[in-house]
């Protein structure tokens, strides 16, 4: 049980970080920070409105995503699940909580998956703030 926590620990700490990061590093690309009185006149319906949705869209999709892979390549290396496909699916609806089951698991390494859907929707929660609060923004025209 105990290396399972250590590992999961270390995931979360990582992701959290990595997260963080890239929440940062998106709202650099998007300018956010220089541009926060121009975002407040940007209607959401219009194309640069949309655009910037879909930016931010895909580099929320991008940054979740690059976390699962991550959780999915712990996986392969502690030789918990048996291939690349399976890791990443199983990573997947873990981390988004969805869970179908975790038959295929190695026993030993149970704990991990059941860490990686709490960091999961802690981690979603954190974007979705993220997302709610620059598109409230856009709203405000």
């Amino acid at each position: 049980m105990f290396p399972a926590l250590a590992v999961a620990t270390f995931m979360v700490l990582l992701t959290v970080i990595m997260h963080g990061l890239g929440l940062l590093g998106l709202a650099r690309v998007l300018r956010i920070e220089r541009e926060e009185e121009q975002l407040e006149s940007i209607s959401p319906v219009s194309a640069r409105g949309i655009a910037f949705t879909l930016a931010l869209v895909v580099g929320l999709f991008l940054l979740h995503g690059a976390e699962i892979w991550l959780y999915a390549a712990v996986y392969l290396v502690l030789d918990a699940l048996p291939d690349l496909h399976t890791a990443v699916y199983f990573s997947t609806i873990t981390y988004s909580t969805i869970g179908y089951d975790d038959a295929g698991l190695a026993h030993d390494w149970q704990l991990v998956a059941a860490i990686e859907g709490m960091n999961g929707i802690i981690l979603m929660g954190w974007s979705t703030a993220f997302f709610v609060s620059l598109i409230t923004r856009l709203s405000r025209k």
